[in-house]
């Protein structure tokens, strides 16, 4: 527990660079997260809007970023030559559970947009199967 102790946020030995970065990517963790909640209460409202859309668009483009990052931020490296090592999830995590942290937001994620896509949204009405007797 103590080593936790010593990665504070935002931790007064870090350079002014690395912890407005550091500042800066939790900000943006909480407004993923907050794009995660609202993706999932739409799906479960089937409540449809632009922000909707924005949030799907955040993670969709959060979802490449970490495609491009083999699992891991594609920005570690320039946060790592700021002076900050510890990836974000480490500050509030234990590092095993962080790595998993990754892929288990990720499925969340993924799980929120089928979801979107197989609910129907709430100001119509449900897909009927039509036959083909109905259509002629």
């Amino acid at each position: 527990m103590g080593r936790r102790l010593t990665r504070r946020f935002p931790n007064p030995g870090l350079s002014r660079g690395a912890a407005a970065y550091r500042v800066a990517h939790a900000a943006f963790a909480v407004v993923q997260l907050a794009s995660l909640g609202y993706v999932w209460g739409c799906a479960l409202t089937g409540r449809r809007d632009r922000l909707l859309r924005a949030a799907v668009g955040l993670l969709g483009a959060e979802g490449a970023a970490l495609i491009v990052g083999r699992g891991n931020c594609p920005l570690g490296p320039f946060q790592a030559r700021l002076g900050d090592p510890v990836p974000l999830f480490e500050l509030v995590l234990p590092p095993r559970a962080a790595k998993a942290a990754i892929p288990v937001l990720a499925a969340v994620a993924v799980a929120g947009i089928a979801a979107l896509l197989i609910l129907p949204p709430a100001d119509t009405e449900p897909r009927r199967i039509t036959v083909l007797r109905d259509i002629v």
